[in-house]
């Protein structure tokens, strides 16, 4: 089952009934009107569920309860009978924006609505708040290019758009791959891995058949990135079938045709970070090896 996930921007009466047409489960957010606020002020205290995080752990001061059959729902559950209306609660945080009810409960409500059958309520309420990451992506693309397109051209702006998709997606792939072990660079914004790791100074090398790239001794986090570049040489890589294969290198020998069977790219080998400490020019400290 496909899951669609929105906030309360993104609420509408014809989103739904197209997401209920495509027989798609959805979680979206619903106004907090007058109704809603109505059912709130009626509901009794016992009814209230300890939220949870999306871990599965309780969460301190946050409650949800169903107000489903407190609301008039007429123009919905015709057609749409299994149509459900969640309510969080939550003490504020300092700074947080409240209405006139919410100063006067002392608390921040939020509310979703999900055709989903079953469940409890704080799981189902937890599932829909991850939809919160959507926004960090917004806003990294939008530092990685996608806030600006460069020219009036409707074509340069289509490669624009799917070069900074590109960019988007291999740094969230870099962090979420490659800077576990960094918790600052793991959820630092494009801006910092940019400063930190994209513009480090590095030099190409060449020894031993090899090709390698040293990083800058004086530079805070040139071993984060040896370190990166470790785990990404790591990864497996995909095997070609003999109808896909690549054409081999040069010195490559042997057959080569279609019944030389499946192809692997060559697999990296230990001690692909090498650390070089005391060199005579005090300008080298990390070395790893980027190719074969």
């Amino acid at each position: 089952m496909i899951l669609i996930r929105a906030d309360g921007a993104g609420y509408s009466h014809a989103l739904i009934a197209a997401l209920w047409e495509q027989s798609l489960e959805f979680s979206v957010g619903y106004p907090v009107t007058d109704a809603v606020r109505t059912a709130i002020a009626r509901m009794p205290a016992w009814a209230w569920q300890v939220a949870s995080n999306a871990d599965g752990d309780l969460r301190e001061h946050a409650d949800v309860v169903e107000v489903t059959g407190l609301l008039d729902l007429s123009t919905w559950t015709g057609t749409r009978p299994d149509m459900r209306v969640v309510v969080r609660r939550e003490l504020p945080h300092p700074g947080a924006t409240l209405d006139a009810f919410e100063i006067r409960d002392g608390y921040r409500y939020q509310t979703f609505t999900t055709n989903t059958p079953r469940g409890q309520l704080g799981f189902l309420e937890a599932r829909h708040r991850v939809h919160a990451r959507v926004e960090d992506r917004i806003r990294t693309g939008k530092d990685t290019g996608l806030g600006h397109l460069p020219s009036r051209h409707q074509n340069i702006n289509e490669v624009w758009v799917e070069l900074a998709l590109i960019a988007a997606d291999l740094l969230a792939l870099a962090q979420s791959m490659l800077l576990t072990s960094e918790p600052e660079l793991h959820r630092a914004e494009p801006k910092t891995l940019r400063y930190r790791l994209l513009h480090t100074a590095a030099r190409i090398t060449r020894g031993q058949r090899k090709v390698f790239l040293r990083l800058a001794e004086h530079w805070p986090w040139a071993l984060a990135l040896a370190k990166a570049f470790t785990r990404l040489r790591q990864i497996p890589l995909p095997a070609y079938s003999q109808h896909h294969r690549p054409a081999p290198p040069p010195h490559e020998h042997g057959d080569t045709g279609p019944s030389a069977g499946p192809h692997r790219c060559p697999q990296p080998n230990s001690g692909d970070l090498k650390i070089i400490s005391g060199r005579p020019n005090g300008l080298l400290k990390g070395q790893v090896r980027i190719s074969p």
